[in-house]
Parts: structure tokens; sequence; C-alpha cells
């Protein structure tokens, strides 16, 4: 019995844990270039079980004159004893691209990461919402700096009214009616094919591991758009329900567990 007790309380947990994943994606589900969480289950180790009153080797087909092959009970099979959340995974997959008008804004199709200057040093993220400050600055909606190729803030000049900015972040700007005149680049960086070599911080900002490898990035910008949280709305609201149910039904099955515990030490344990 306490194991049942054990099993349906971690199910709760699990079920816990999971709906907070979820809430999370629902909270940003209209957040600029947002990555979107699963809650991956593992089922602890199952336990063995053996049938032990009807045991008779007398009756096994492998016993001879007080030989046996196996002297233990035979298996009735494995018992489950619960499950954890083994990991909170990100998935990576292209959220969908709206059309701003807003020639600072961009998009990154496919692998890759623009360089933010934060108070605890250079960070990355996807959410390509710019804005050029009053002096100039090109920074995200928190008023943090956009970095460059050279790890350096970005600076567009004030007489200029026309911004272009290239697939792979090179930034040029014109005044009228002249030519364009490369201003900076954005630093637009990927790390690899090891998906845990960064890792989200929070406010959408990632952090790469020590071991991180910086490389160029392979997926493109597209300017005047950006894009769109990958979290599908109506499916985690169904999941957010099942999960309801499934942490109400492990409820039951521990007031069915605590019952049976009662019976048993203040009714059964009287028949002694």
């Amino acid at each position: 019995m306490w194991r049942g007790l054990y099993a349906a309380a971690s199910g709760m947990i699990q079920e816990t844990v999971r709906t907070d994943v979820i809430a999370n994606n629902l909270a940003n589900a209209d957040t600029s270039g947002y990555k979107k969480d699963v809650a991956v289950s593992k089922e602890f180790e199952p336990m063995l079980t053996r049938r032990i009153k009807d045991y008779d080797p007398r009756l096994k087909v492998t016993t001879f004159k007080q030989f046996s092959l196996d002297q233990r009970p035979p298996r009735v099979g494995t018992l489950g004893v619960g499950a954890k959340i083994d990991e909170v995974a990100i998935d990576r997959s292209q959220g969908a691209f709206k059309t701003t008008g807003n020639p600072l804004d961009v998009a990154i199709a496919g692998d890759g990461f623009l360089a933010v200057q934060t108070d605890n040093g250079v960070r990355y993220t996807r959410d390509g919402a710019l804005v050029r400050s009053s002096n100039g600055v090109l920074q995200n909606m928190k008023g943090q700096a956009i970095l460059d190729t050279q790890g350096r803030p970005i600076t567009i000049p004030g007489n200029v009214d026309k911004i272009m900015i290239g697939t792979k972040g090179e930034i040029s700007a014109a005044e009228g009616d002249g030519n364009y005149q490369r201003v900076a680049q954005l630093m637009f960086v990927s790390f690899g094919d090891d998906r845990k070599a960064i890792v989200k911080e929070g406010d959408n900002l990632w952090n790469p591991r020590p071991q991180a490898e910086i490389r160029p990035a392979t997926g493109e910008i597209n300017q005047g758009m950006l894009e769109a949280s990958n979290t599908n709305i109506v499916n985690d609201m169904v999941e957010l329900i099942n999960n309801q149910r499934i942490y109400e039904a492990g409820a039951k099955a521990v007031m069915t567990q605590d019952s049976m515990l009662d019976k048993s030490v203040n009714e059964v344990g009287k028949l002694g």
C-alpha cells in the first residue's frame, strides 16, 4: 500500500511541474522568438514481482528428487512505482512569421541568434523586435544593446531615414535619395548541432555553456518581420485540461490508499 501511495503522489508532482511548464508557454504566446518548453517524463525503475503463497517446488517441471533449477517463486511481472520529470526540453521548431513593416524588425529563419549586451555579459536572443535609441544605438525592447561582429554596440547615424538589413545581418543606411552605405553587421551566430550547448536564462535570452562552440549562423534574417512564438495555444489548453484530469486521478488514488491504510491499522489490526 505504501508503494501505491508514493506512486500516486509522484504522479501528482509530475503533473504539477508539467502544468507550470505549459502555463509558462501560454504566458509567452505573444513573445517574439520564444521557443516553448516540453516536460519529458521518466518512469522510476519498475519492481519485479513474484508469487509467493501458491509456490510449490514439487509442481515445477524442473524439479527432480529435491533438485530444482530455480528455487525462487515464479515471476508475475513488473510493478510500476511512479514517474518523474526527467528534463524540461526546448522545442526549437520554427515560429510563424508576421509582417510588421518596421525596417528595424528582423525575423530569423532557421538556426541563429542575435547577440545582446546585458548586465551579466553577452547573451543571445531570437527576439528581433529592435529599436533605435535617442543616441542612435540599436537596442531590444528592454534597452539592451545589439552587438556587431566585433562585440560592440551598433550605432546608426541619426541623419539616415532608410535602413536595409541583409540576410546575414548586413546593415546599410541612406539619407534621402542618397546611396546606401554600410553601417555595421549584426553578430549572427549559432552553436552547432548540440542542442544543449545553449540554454534559456529568462527574459527571452539564452546563455551558452562554457564549452559551447560559437560559429556563423546557418539561418537567414528577414527584415520587416518578426518570428512569433511557436506555442500552440489550442494544443496547450487541451494538454492543460488533460493534466488536470490526471492530477485529479492521482489525488483520488492517494485518498483510496489512505483509506486502505486506515482500515489496515484501525480495523484489521484489532483482529489480531
